[in-house]
């Protein structure tokens, strides 16, 4: 495994500050998260189908937080791990965690992290599918109501099946920048089975439905229009479908976009960093690593760039701040003047008179 007490990629104070980036934003996510699913909370009935995909949404980017919130308090202590060392008289190298299933800590960050990022992305697709069922097909929301099992049972069982042939393979990995694990960290075929070919598939599929709802509402809007109905209303949720779309869609291409650069160099950054490591003698004899043949690497190519591993952590963590961006309205302001009022007794000046 890859040493954690040498400097592989980052330097210590890179990997420093990149703890206190995705600890800040995650404290961020998760307050943003717990406050629409509160104000989901205190006012259900107000958040049916085809909106309420959302919620679910939001609580998947909320567990998300709340792991990388964990990682930030751990430290280094679950994204590396010491071998066990039979002599006592000897100090262990300590080195990322990859594929060892002996720390719970990193399965189960694994396991959290993994699972609700992956179902997120689902629930985004079944948020598409029923505005879609809604306006192209004109279905109710009792209608969509009768379906939720199956969106359930897709959106929570497909993770699961991932996560558990995960733990299977043994795949777990740690994330030095962030203290928590994940996988696709160092074993690039995984990333691109597990974590890229899905997120890819489940943006594309959901823009599919997005493209065909919005058509259908712009059509409508413009029958509308030529009978000289008002299209005020019908417009401003053809805005808030589009905003929301925007907020999801752009962060979670960039993610996309980070994952298919990291894939693309990084078994020449591998190679790059043991060719390094090979030309200090005393490493080279210490941990008797294999060397690269010098015509492994056809060219240099350049470091992994901290700006875009910052940028992808970034944006996994401000997709849950902007998943409750449906519900940041004045509606919900006034859903919990309510509930203050109900809480201390309080009455309105019309019901006081």
């Amino acid at each position: 495994g890859a040493p954690c007490t040498e400097d592989i990629f980052f330097s210590g104070d890179q990997i420093m500050f990149s703890r206190y980036w995705a600890g800040a934003w995650a404290l961020l996510c998760v307050i943003s998260t717990l406050f629409t699913l509160s104000s989901f909370l205190i006012d259900i009935s107000r958040f049916q189908y085809p909106e309420r995909p959302i919620i679910y949404l939001t609580l998947c980017y909320s567990c998300v937080g709340i792991g990388f919130l964990v990682g930030f308090f751990l430290g280094d202590t679950v994204s590396c791990s010491a071998a066990p060392n039979p002599n006592h008289n000897l100090v262990s190298e300590r080195t990322i965690s990859q594929g060892s299933m002996q720390d719970w800590r990193c399965t189960l960050l694994f396991m959290v992290i993994y699972f609700f990022f992956m179902s997120a992305s689902v629930w985004w697709v079944v948020l598409t599918l029923c505005w879609f069922l809604s306006a192209s097909l004109k279905w109710g929301q009792e209608a969509i109501d009768v379906q939720s099992q199956w969106f359930h049972f897709v959106a929570w069982g497909q993770p699961a099946i991932s996560t558990i042939i995960i733990l299977i393979l043994k795949s777990v990995e740690g994330d030095i920048l962030t203290g928590v694990c994940f996988v696709g960290l160092w074993d690039m075929a995984r990333m691109r089975l597990f974590v890229l070919a899905p997120l890819a598939a489940y943006l594309g599929l959901g823009c599919i439905f997005l493209v065909l709802g919005l058509f259908s509402l712009i059509k409508i809007r413009t029958v509308m229009k030529q009978d000289g109905s008002k299209t005020d209303k019908l417009e401003k949720l053809i805005i808030r479908i589009g905003a929301f779309s925007f907020l999801f869609i752009v962060p979670q291409s960039v993610i996309i976009a980070c994952l298919v650069y990291e894939q693309h160099y990084f078994p020449a950054w591998m190679v790059q960093w043991q060719r390094d490591l090979c030309r200090d003698e005393r490493l080279r004899a210490a941990w008797q690593m294999p060397c690269p043949e010098t015509g492994s690497l056809a060219h240099q190519v350049p470091a992994p760039d901290f700006t875009v591993f910052m940028i992808k952590y970034l944006m996994v963590l401000i997709l849950g701040i902007f998943s409750g961006f449906w519900f940041w309205t004045e509606k919900t302001l006034q859903t919990w003047a309510k509930f203050f009022r109900r809480c201390f007794g309080l009455r309105t000046a019309e019901a006081q008179v």
